[in-house]
């Protein structure tokens, strides 16, 4: 796979997000060893980034990676994140940027990923409460204290950016991006002006740009997305427009709508690595594979010019 790079170290140009495995998009079909395949064999190919958070399970998707890279662990990218909480059951989601709550949950995250640095610990959120300044503060003492190797934010307006950088070289920004979510491409920009690797995740529209969902019966019950606007029954028929021209362009390819929808996003900047998530192998492989596809300008044309998705990201 052609590489990109994160804070000076080259990684696969797609990483693997692994929240769906564990959490807010319901049990799924597939089990733990199945997920564990998935990530070991990731390595294999070179989509090296494996990206997790305290917040998935909670606590579960950490623990379920540190198994998955026992053994393994010089072949990956390991990025995990702090500053969200929320309770075991529902998606009730709090901030918290508390300097303390950053130093205590680095050494917690440490032992369910059974090693004793990660390559990448990010601000999952800005805490409102707290100024960043101070939350940022504690992200760098992580770094000083040997426990990361390099820190990164998400979802942070330009100033936020700006203002981190002040304190702490910010090695990544980790935000949503997608063709039907393009609202950071002004951070997008300036990360690749100063070398940010620019994280996106969700890039395939948590699922949707693959043409898989039609309607909300296509989701089990517990899924996190029945309670996101854009997968309204009204949403989402007006957003199939968006696959349909996706799936116009992937037709010229011989590929998939997804292949499609990631090879934008990488075109996006030279610093961007998308994170799909997936539980499966086959969806591994194919994800993976967009990393082949050449847009030409007459593609890129075409995806810019997609509207706006119907209904509000969260």
């Amino acid at each position: 796979m052609t590489k990109r790079t994160v804070s000076g170290r080259a990684v696969g140009a797609i990483g693997l997000g692994c929240m769906g495995m564990t959490w807010a998009y319901g049990k799924g079909e597939t089990e733990r060893a199945e997920h564990i395949r998935v990530i070991r064999h990731a390595l294999e190919i070179g989509a090296n980034l494996i990206d997790t958070a305290d917040v998935y399970g909670p606590f579960t998707n950490e623990e379920l990676v540190g198994e998955a890279l026992e053994g393994f662990r010089e072949r990956a990218f390991l990025a995990t994140k702090v500053g969200l909480s929320t309770q075991r059951k529902g998606f009730e989601i709090k901030r918290n940027g508390r300097a303390e709550h950053v130093r205590a949950s680095i050494d917690q995250s440490l032992e369910r990923l059974r090693v004793d640095v990660v390559d990448l610990y990010q601000l999952h959120r800005v805490d409102p409460e707290v100024p960043l300044e101070e939350t940022w503060g504690a992200m760098s003492d992580v770094v000083k204290a040997g426990k990361a190797k390099a820190i990164g934010l998400s979802e942070v307006s330009l100033d936020e950016l700006e203002r981190a950088q002040r304190i702490h070289p910010v090695a990544s920004v980790q935000s949503e991006l997608s063709l039907w979510t393009r609202d950071h491409l002004a951070v997008v920009r300036k990360c690749a002006a100063e070398k940010i690797a620019f994280l996106a995740y969700s890039p395939l529209g948590r699922g949707f740009l693959t043409g898989r969902f039609t309607g909300t019966s296509d989701f089990e019950p517990g899924d996190w997305r029945l309670q996101n606007p854009r997968f309204r029954e009204e949403a989402m028929k007006a957003n199939l427009g968006l696959v349909e021209k996706v799936r116009a362009v992937a037709a010229k390819h011989g590929r998939t709508p997804g292949q499609i929808a990631l090879a934008w996003t990488l075109a996006q900047g030279s610093t961007v690595i998308p994170i799909p998530g997936t539980r499966k192998l086959e969806r591994l492989e194919e994800n993976t594979a967009a990393a082949s596809v050449k847009l030409d300008a007459a593609d890129l044309a075409t995806l810019d010019a997609l509207p706006e998705a119907a209904g509000a990201r969260y």
